[in-house]
């Protein structure tokens, strides 16, 4: 894969489209100084060499259903590819799973559960976690409240 070299349009254009990927291209290009059809061909370019991978809606979970969202530490018994495969395949299975990371460390999992409920929390524990010989100890932490928003593009170089 290949690193691609962004100019400060690009950049500006990416800041745009990353608060806002239905902004119409002549408002882009009023914010930017470009033309419109300069911001077209940039976008075009953009998303045909990867940088931008999708455009998507992000939503507010406080606008919805009840969720309650739960970090959990996942210490195995036996490490290993095959069993690390096997653990990471049944938690791709399950729905309430929106993030799980491979980490380095005392865990070796990290996941990021949203659920309805404590009682569904206990449910998807006991199926998931309880119940798999390889899970040593798990730690189970509660979120109170987002802090910071996960947004990847917040380390390293900015748009």
């Amino acid at each position: 894969m290949e690193n691609v070299e962004l100019d400060p349009f690009d950049r500006r254009i990416i800041a745009v489209v990353r608060r806002n990927n239905l902004e119409p291209a002549r408002s882009i290009a009023q914010t930017v100084g470009l033309s419109e059809s300069a911001v077209l061909r940039r976008l075009r370019r953009l998303r045909a060499s990867g940088v931008i991978v999708a455009d998507v809606s992000l939503v507010d979970p406080m606008r919805l259903s009840p969720s309650i969202t739960i970090h959990v530490l996942v210490e195995l018994n036996q490490s290993g590819l095959r069993l690390e495969k096997t653990f990471a395949d049944k938690l791709a299975e399950r729905t309430e799973v929106i993030g799980a990371w491979n980490v380095t460390g005392r865990t070796d999992f990290l996941l990021m559960v949203a659920v309805p409920s404590i009682e569904a929390y206990q449910r998807f524990s006991d199926e998931v976690l309880a119940a798999d010989e390889n899970v040593r100890d798990f730690e189970t932490l509660v979120s109170l409240r987002e802090i910071v928003r996960y947004d990847p593009l917040r380390a390293g170089q900015p748009v």
